[in-house]
């Protein structure tokens, strides 16, 4: 009868992840450059074991199956860009994250919706300042630059002033996610072929109709294993009943 209770809260919690995932990308359809996110789940025989002995698999036990989180992916296909005829908005074509500076740590982003900030730097608000080959990148708070296709910057006068550090986890590289798009690695790699967009913003990922067929998908798994452990719960309290009768 434990079996049953494990195999119906595991789903529960797994579909409770899910949900959460699922409404995460349904608030974030219109963030910029954010990339949606997917759960994968696995099972675990629990109380079953296995004995091997010379290469043959022995079965000495059984149990239910649970359902357990194995990783949660985020898809890094691009999305389509919006023309906004503003200067500080920037979009990658391909491969590669924006590098900002924040007071904590240094983080990778698709976002380009930048501004400048009261010193004249090139800033994502709220995270930090925008790197260039140089550090952050200093526009002496001037909004008329100009972006070529490879992220080098030039002043009003056509002096070159930076090129946008341009960036890719390092194979093998551990990525930590944060709040509205924003990642880190333990180790990047700058890309030199990065192809930059002036005047436009990349739009999020998510796929609004996928989304909320999956939405209705997980709601409904969740209803029936919390239906299935009401149902499990009320047969355990009849056979304790009858137990304590006999």
């Amino acid at each position: 009868m434990l079996s049953g209770f494990y195999t119906a809260s595991s789903g529960m919690l797994v579909q409770q992840r899910n949900l959460n995932i699922i409404s995460n990308n349904l608030v974030n359809s219109q963030t910029t450059g954010y990339k949606s996110e997917r759960l994968i789940t696995t099972t675990f025989d629990h109380e079953f074991l296995t004995r091997i002995e010379k290469n043959n698999n022995e079965r000495i036990g059984s149990g239910s199956p649970v359902s357990l989180v194995d990783d949660v992916i985020t898809n890094f296909n691009g999305s389509s860009l919006d023309e906004t005829e503003r200067p500080l908005d920037m979009a990658i074509v391909g491969e590669g994250f924006f590098n900002i500076q924040g007071e904590e740590r240094q983080y990778m982003t698709r976002n380009g919706n930048f501004n400048i900030d009261q010193e004249g730097y090139l800033v994502l608000d709220g995270v930090g300042r925008v790197l260039g080959q140089n550090g952050a990148i200093n526009l002496n708070g001037s909004s008329d630059f100009t972006v070529s296709s490879n992220g080098s910057i030039f002043d009003t006068n056509g002096q070159y002033v930076d090129r946008l550090l341009i960036t890719m986890p390092a194979e093998g590289a551990n990525m930590t996610k944060y709040n509205n798009g924003l990642y880190s690695a333990t180790g990047v790699v700058e890309l030199n072929n990065a192809t930059v967009y002036q005047n436009v913003l990349e739009r999020s990922n998510t796929d609004m109709n996928l989304e909320y067929t999956r939405l209705i998908e997980a709601q409904r798994a969740f209803s029936s294993c919390s239906a299935a452990l009401r149902i499990i719960d009320q047969m355990n309290a009849k056979a304790a009943t009858l137990a304590s009768i006999g």
